[in-house]
């Protein structure tokens, strides 16, 4: 695959979110991996992580990648929110590739067109892709842990629950025996001190540890808890659990006061892997 005829998604927060240099990109995401000894022996079908910039969020999100150690997969379905643009439906980018300063990683075309056919509410576009970070900051990650794969980028415009629980079902059908690995994309509360920060994400954060997706999709809407990716984490829960894992397990929380040293006005993380 040549860049020159291919219709790339270049990045658009390389510099701001994460380096754009690749060796201090590489030598950053393989600093946070080492940092973290535990490892995951199960069979991991997918995982949650932060989208901030890596000085606040990309410890915690290491501990969600650092469960990738030493596995591969054919194809990596991220699943995000779009932060800037609202439409109707989920959105998969209809290009060949995404780009990092660590490289090209190619779509996965089959996946795509199965998937748009048989999911009346997913289309290919470059709704929600065209400026997003939630989605690209979990790429240098990927690159870092994985062999290669093939991605299947895909962004909810619009979280409501018939979408969100829609795509885990159609994904998992589209995906059938593949060996894929979902992510899901997000941040918990936001500008909230610590304190209440806490109280608002623990919600999630036992939704997520008891791998009840159907709840954590009635807390979202009833805002009991808070998360801008909460409905890309809902869809791929489902799918996961429809790909065959059985356990969730929340593996970090922090909070952007933990870098940034105010603890008055704070964003969640959290790291979790479904197995």
């Amino acid at each position: 695959m040549s860049s020159g005829s291919t219709h790339v998604r270049a990045p658009v927060v390389a510099g701001m979110f994460y380096p754009a240099e690749p060796a201090d990109l590489r030598r950053e995401v393989d600093d946070f991996i080492h940092a973290i000894e535990s490892q995951v022996e199960r069979d991991v079908k997918g995982i949650i992580a932060p989208h901030a910039g890596y000085a606040y969020s990309g410890q915690t999100a290491a501990h969600a990648y650092a469960a990738l150690r030493g596995r591969s997969y054919s194809t990596v379905v991220v699943i995000a929110p779009s932060h800037r643009e609202f439409f109707s439906g989920v959105s998969v980018h209809p290009g060949d590739a995404y780009q990092t300063p660590l490289g090209l990683i190619e779509l996965d075309a089959e996946l795509r067109e199965k998937l748009i056919t048989n999911c009346e509410f997913v289309a290919a576009s470059e709704k929600g892709h065209r400026a997003e970070h939630a989605l690209e900051v979990q790429l240098p990650f990927l690159q870092c842990m994985l062999p290669k794969f093939k991605l299947l980028p895909l962004v909810i415009g619009d979280q409501r629950p018939e979408y969100c629980l829609g795509l885990g079902k159609a994904l998992a059908a589209a995906l059938g025996g593949a060996n894929a690995l979902i992510v899901a994309s997000t941040d918990l509360s936001h500008f909230y001190s610590s304190e209440v920060a806490e109280r608002i994400d623990s919600i999630m954060l036992d939704d997520v540890g008891r791998f009840d997706f159907e709840q954590l999709m009635r807390d979202l809407e009833a805002k009991r808890t808070e998360a801008c990716g909460g409905g890309p984490a809902v869809a791929a829960m489902s799918t996961a659990k429809n790909l065959g894992a059985t356990k969730m397990e929340v593996l970090h929380y922090s909070n952007s006061g933990f870098a940034s040293g105010d603890f008055t006005s704070v964003v969640g993380y959290m790291a979790a892997v479904a197995y």
